[in-house]
C-alpha cells in the first residue's frame, strides 16, 4: 500500500494513484472534511481522509470521523428488506397490504412491495402536516402511521415515478417492523453492521457523538444563485427542472410536488443541520439519520457485490442477479426532473455518473455522500463529506467516481 498525497492522509494500493491525486486535490479545493474506502473483491485498496471536522473547533477529520448520511440511509432500509426476502419473510411481488393490511386503505390496496421500494407507489408525499420532531419521537408513531395509511396515491400505482425522498424511509422503516416485529435499527446493526465490522448506526448512541463531524450546508444564497444559473445556462439539467416546477408552483399559488415532498416533515430554522442534532440522531429515520464513516458504509455494500462475503453466503446468486438490471426507469423522474431508476429500494442511476456499469447500483446521499457497489469489477465503496453540495449529484462525488473507474487497476 501506498501512502496518500498531500493534503490526504490513509493508503492506496498501486493502481489507485488517479483516484488518491484527485481525493487529495479535492480536499485543496472542494471539501471541508472528507473520506473515501474502496474495496474491490472484498480486499481494501483505497482508504482516504482529510480536512476539518469541524472548523471552529480546530478539529481535524480521522479516519473513524463520521457524518449524518442522508439518503444514504435509505440504502440501509433497502438492505433490511433484502434480508427479509433472503429468509422468506418476504416477497416483492406481493401487496404491501398482505403484511400491513391497514396500508391498503383509500386505492393502495394493490401496490406491491416492488413498486413502492421503486418510488412509482404514487406516496412521495404526506398531506398531513407533521415535524421532524414528532417522526424522531416514538410517542408520535400511532400519528405517523395513521397518515401513512390515510394517503391517497398523486398517481396510479406504477404508471410514473417520482423520487420518495422523506416517505420511502417512512413507508419502508412500517413495513418492515410489520413483518418483523421489531425496530429496524437494531436489527440491521444486528444482522448486517456489526457481522460487517462496519460502524454505521440508524440510530447512533451517544458513545460517538463524539465522532460525528460539523455539517456545512450551501447558504442559500448560494443555492439560489446556483439554480438559477442551471435555470438559465443548463436547461436540461435536473437543477434546471426543479427550479421552473417551483417557480410555476409559485406564480400560480399552487402547492408544487417538490414542495409536497421536501418540506414535509418541516425541520424547522436549523434546515438539514437538524439532522445532525441529537434528537434525530438518535432515531431511527429510515430515510436521513444514520451516520458512519466511508469505510463503515462502505462495508455494507461488500455482501452486495456477489452475494458472499469472507466465506459467508449471504445473498443466494438469485437475489443479486435480480438487482443487475432497472426494474424501474424514468427518463425524468416527477421529482428529481432527472434520469433516475431503481431496483428493490436500491438507486440506478444514469450510467458513467457513478460507474459505467448498469449493474451497479446503491444510494446517494443530499450534499454529496455516497454508498455504491458494482458486480461487474467486484468493488464496493463508500464516501463521506460535510460540505453539502447544493447540486442534485454533487460535483466532487462524482469527480471521485469517475477517477476510480480510470485507475490503472481496473483496465
Amino acid at each position: 500500500m501506498n501512502s496518500a498525497p498531500g493534503p490526504a492522509r490513509g493508503l492506496y494500493a498501486d493502481g489507485y494513484e488517479n483516484v488518491a491525486r484527485t481525493f487529495a486535490a479535492q480536499l485543496e479545493t472542494d471539501e471541508v472534511g472528507a473520506s473515501l474506502c474502496v474495496y474491490r473483491h472484498g480486499e481494501k485498496v483505497v482508504d482516504l481522509w482529510g480536512g476539518m471536522a469541524d472548523r471552529a473547533a480546530g478539529k481535524p477529520w480521522k479516519k473513524d470521523t463520521r457524518i449524518a448520511l442522508f439518503s444514504v440511509t435509505k440504502g440501509f432500509a433497502a438492505m433490511a428488506l433484502h434480508l427479509l426476502a433472503e429468509r422468506g419473510q418476504l416477497e416483492w411481488d406481493a401487496p404491501v397490504a398482505q403484511y400491513w393490511p391497514e396500508f391498503g386503505a383509500n386505492g393502495k390496496e394493490g401496490i406491491s412491495v416492488a413498486t413502492l421500494t421503486a418510488h412509482r407507489g404514487g406516496l412521495p408525499y404526506v398531506d398531513m402536516p407533521l415535524t421532524l420532531a414528532e417522526l424522531a419521537d416514538d410517542a408520535h408513531e400511532g400519528k405517523v402511521l395513521g397518515a401513512l395509511e390515510r394517503q391517497r396515491v398523486a398517481w396510479v400505482p406504477g404508471e410514473d415515478q417520482g423520487y420518495h425522498a422523506v416517505t420511502f424511509g417512512m413507508y419502508v422503516k412500517a413495513l418492515f417492523e410489520k413483518i418483523a416485529g421489531e425496530p429496524i435499527g437494531p436489527f440491521l446493526r444486528r444482522e448486517l453492521f456489526e457481522p460487517l465490522e462496519s460502524d454505521v448506526y440508524l440510530g447512533t448512541p451517544p458513545s460517538l457523538d463524539a465522532k460525528i463531524a460539523k455539517l456545512y450546508p450551501p447558504r442559500a444564497p448560494k443555492r439560489i444563485a446556483g439554480m438559477a444559473r442551471a435555470a438559465l445556462f443548463r436547461p436540461e439539467s435536473a437543477e434546471s427542472g426543479i427550479t421552473r416546477a417551483v417557480v410555476a408552483g409559485v406564480k400560480t399559488k399552487g402547492n408544487s410536488l417538490q414542495k409536497r415532498v421536501f418540506l414535509n416533515p418541516a425541520v424547522g430554522k436549523l434546515g438539514v443541520t437538524a439532522y445532525n442534532r441529537t434528537p434525530a440522531r438518535r432515531a431511527a429515520l429510515a430515510w436521513a439519520s444514520a451516520t458512519g464513516s466511508a469505510e463503515g458504509v462502505a462495508r455494507t455494500y461488500l455482501p452486495f457485490v456477489d452475494g458472499t462475503h469472507e466465506g459467508k453466503r449471504w445473498f443466494s446468486d438469485a437475489a443479486i442477479a435480480a438487482l443487475h438490471p432497472r426494474e424501474g426507469w424514468s427518463e425524468r423522474d416527477l421529482v428529481l426532473c432527472k434520469p433516475l431508476g431503481w431496483n428493490r429500494g436500491f438507486l440506478k442511476e444514469e450510467r458513467h455518473l457513478f460507474s459505467p456499469n448498469l449493474e451497479s447500483f446503491g444510494h446517494a446521499g443530499m450534499g454529496g455522500a455516497l454508498g455504491w457497489c458494482d458486480p461487474v469489477t467486484g468493488l464496493a465503496w463508500g464516501y463521506v463529506m460535510n460540505k453539502m453540495d447544493w447540486r442534485v449529484r454533487a460535483r466532487p462525488c462524482v469527480a471521485l467516481c469517475r477517477a476510480l473507474y480510470e485507475c490503472e487497476a481496473l483496465h
